[in-house]
């Protein structure tokens, strides 16, 4: 009889491996603390990630490039262009006296 409860106990356990993976020190002990707040230590939510990958067959969040709007682009070209321009835009000595004049045009 125990050698049966023993056979079964061992079909339930799976060979395991070792990942290695390099992160941002800041971003392990946000995850970590994260993972606690859930019950879970990192072992286990990097396991779920992954089962979850493998039953979406693929990444199981959207993955993309970030694409600016309109007026995102807009503004990073009127960027660009006063960099290369800086004599024909206007320049302020402190952040005080911009908001001064901003405020003041308001």
């Amino acid at each position: 009889m125990q050698d049966r409860k023993e056979d079964r106990k061992e079909d339930h356990l799976m060979a395991t491996t070792n990942i290695n993976v390099r992160v941002d020190t800041e971003l392990k002990q946000a995850a970590e603390a994260l993972f606690d707040d859930l019950g879970l230590n990192m072992s286990a939510a990097i396991t779920m990630f992954l089962k979850s990958a493998v039953s979406h067959d693929g990444i199981p969040f959207e993955v993309r490039r970030f694409t600016p709007n309109a007026e995102t682009r807009a503004a990073l070209a009127e960027y660009d262009e006063m960099k290369k321009n800086p004599v024909e835009y206007k320049r302020y000595g402190s952040f005080d006296d911009l908001m001064t004049e901003v405020l003041s045009n308001a």
